[in-house]
């Protein structure tokens, strides 16, 4: 690459992270889920009680109320941190890895919270 790419890609990179603030955007960092009732946010929360339903291991089982608030970030594919209404009248925030383009989703945790 000859000197003249690379300045090319520094100032582009210094334009991207620019813009990225300027936005008020931070960088990596987790941003409000506009629309909760998205069919996607949805399946994703109904995979997150599925998979904590399978991993129960005293067979207390869950069933999907609805998303009270969520945030995702952009990684190597999506985290979503959902907090989940569910139907023991208690809430849990969980956290599910998305990849989308490699059919692969992962429950990273799964937690009572206090209201």
């Amino acid at each position: 690459m000859s000197t003249s790419q690379i300045t090319v890609a520094i100032f582009s990179l210094i334009a991207v992270f620019s813009a990225a603030y300027a936005d008020g955007a931070q960088l990596g960092g987790f941003k409000p889920i506009k629309n909760l009732n998205d069919p996607y946010i949805q399946d994703i929360a109904k995979f997150a009680v599925e998979e904590y339903n399978k991993r129960s291991p005293n067979g207390h089982r869950l069933r999907l109320v609805n998303v009270v608030k969520g945030e995702s970030q952009v990684v190597a594919g999506t985290n979503y941190r959902l907090t989940i209404a569910a139907n023991d009248d208690h809430q849990y925030l969980a956290v599910v890895y998305d990849r989308p383009w490699q059919h692969y989703r992962s429950l990273t945790s799964f937690n009572a919270v206090s209201v």
